[in-house]
């Protein structure tokens, strides 16, 4: 069986973990692992660079940094697949620091912890950044042998998009719970509909709220239409 490498095994990391099992021995590693007993082995750092595939599901935040570090210390010819939010910043990121025998794949699974068991089929974005061994053809097959769809476009596109799709449900989700909006006796359905962006969006870290806003380079915009919006229809609320 093939090996693969994932850095970064937090939530997400455990998820991509438990879809690549059935056709992978996976080698994960973390700084601060969690403990969680789904076949995967947790190893130093040294022994995932070994791998031919890494994936890095670390936090934008910290991305550069790993990307840095693990660089100069890389397999020629492995394949490096980030999984970020986000595509702009990571994907400008792996091109100016990896050495040019690495192969790059970006990707954005659009599921997360919350979501993956509620969803009816799967979504994977993608983008073609380097190759040098048709890699990118190997994984767009494999993502959809999973029943996947691939959705393929520019790390450009990708964030315009995302602004207004992950951008602003997580948006609305944190402002929601930050007014205080529990369930009641009364609920309607569209309410509880309206609540349950709150469940999927507020069990992820305040980290990935804000790498999500501050790493996307259309998020503000976003943010400014939205709060245009707010304050257009309270006006018509207060001239009525």
């Amino acid at each position: 069986m093939s090996s693969l490498g994932i850095i970064g095994f937090g939530r997400f990391g455990r998820i991509l973990g438990k879809i690549f099992l059935d056709d992978f021995e996976v080698k994960a590693y973390d700084p601060n692992p969690v403990q969680e007993q789904i076949g995967t082995e947790l190893t130093d750092l040294g022994t995932v660079l070994k791998e031919e595939t890494i994936i890095l599901a670390v936090p934008i935040s910290i991305f550069k940094n790993v990307v840095i570090d693990i660089a100069p210390r890389l397999k020629k010819s492995c394949t490096i697949m980030d999984v970020c939010s986000v595509k702009v910043y990571p994907v400008s990121v792996m091109k100016d620091n990896l050495p040019k025998s690495v192969n790059i794949i970006g990707t954005h699974p659009l599921f997360g912890p919350d979501s993956i068991g509620q969803a009816e089929s799967l979504k994977i974005m993608m983008c073609n950044v380097r190759e040098t061994k048709n890699q990118y053809s190997k994984w767009t097959s494999y993502f959809s042998s999973k029943n996947m769809q691939v959705v393929e476009m520019s790390p450009e596109e990708h964030d315009k998009l995302a602004s207004r799709t992950q951008g602003i449900t997580h948006f609305i989700g944190r402002s929601l719970m930050n007014a205080g909006i529990n369930p009641t006796l009364i609920d309607t359905l569209g309410f509880s509909e309206l609540y349950k962006v709150i469940e999927q969006t507020c069990n992820d870290s305040w980290e990935l709220f804000m790498d999500l806003q501050n790493y996307n380079p259309y998020t503000q915009s976003m943010i400014d239409d939205l709060e245009n919006s707010i304050a257009e229809i309270s006006n018509r609320i207060a001239r009525r």
